[in-house]
């Protein structure tokens, strides 16, 4: 039996938030509550939370859940996989028929927060798969957060919002030019490791 991919367009995010706090229960459950998902199908289980509609609405609920949780002033970490183009994902159609748009980012645009990132690219059954992810390194580089490739990953660092531009116009570029793509992003908020020592501190 031939397999395709479907022809709908849902985007999808499937994601775990790791608040490194002993309220890591509130700090979830907060920045959810916060983002308002009317625009996307969302469900959230013992392991892990699904956004899935419109690539403008899953992208505008992960940056709004990503940044009410990054000012909880926590550390905290968001690891998940965007994905479009997915075989057989049909369930919650009416959701690609919301209007243009973004209804979290009033809210969210006065919102800072540090938003170092690493995120793998992989167009599924595409034979120049590396041309593809060339072509997201030079997005990011052109948006001017790319830091340098990694092991199995490439490396963002900036504002949240830059750094989800990014990754949206990366995820866009390639869903243009191969039907599934899949995109795993992991990223960082508030890391002790990234605070500067005190004055005399080594």
């Amino acid at each position: 039996m031939e397999r395709i991919c479907g022809t709908s367009r849902i985007a999808g995010f499937r994601f775990s938030l790791y608040p490194m706090s002993d309220d890591f229960i509130s700090v979830i459950k907060s920045a959810l509550n916060q983002t308002d998902t009317s625009k996307v199908w969302a469900k959230t289980d013992h392991i892990s939370t699904v956004l899935r509609g419109s690539a403008d609405h899953v992208f505008d609920a992960a940056k709004a859940i990503y940044l009410y949780a990054a000012n909880s002033d926590k550390h905290i970490v968001m690891n998940g996989t965007f994905s479009i183009g997915c075989p057989g994902d049909t369930q919650g159609d009416t959701y690609l028929s919301a209007d243009e748009k973004r209804i979290n980012e009033d809210a969210i645009r006065s919102l800072k927060a540090e938003a170092p990132c690493q995120f793998a690219l992989y167009p599924m059954n595409e034979a120049d798969y590396m041309g593809l992810i060339m072509e997201a390194v030079d997005i990011a580089k052109a948006e001017g957060t790319f830091v340098q490739g990694v092991h199995y990953a490439s490396e963002l660092d900036g504002d949240a919002h830059d750094v989800f531009r990014t990754l949206e116009a990366v995820f866009r570029m390639a869903e243009q030019q191969t039907n599934h793509v899949t995109m795993t992003v992991n990223l960082s908020a508030n890391s002790p490791s990234r605070k500067k020592p005190k004055a005399g501190i080594k």
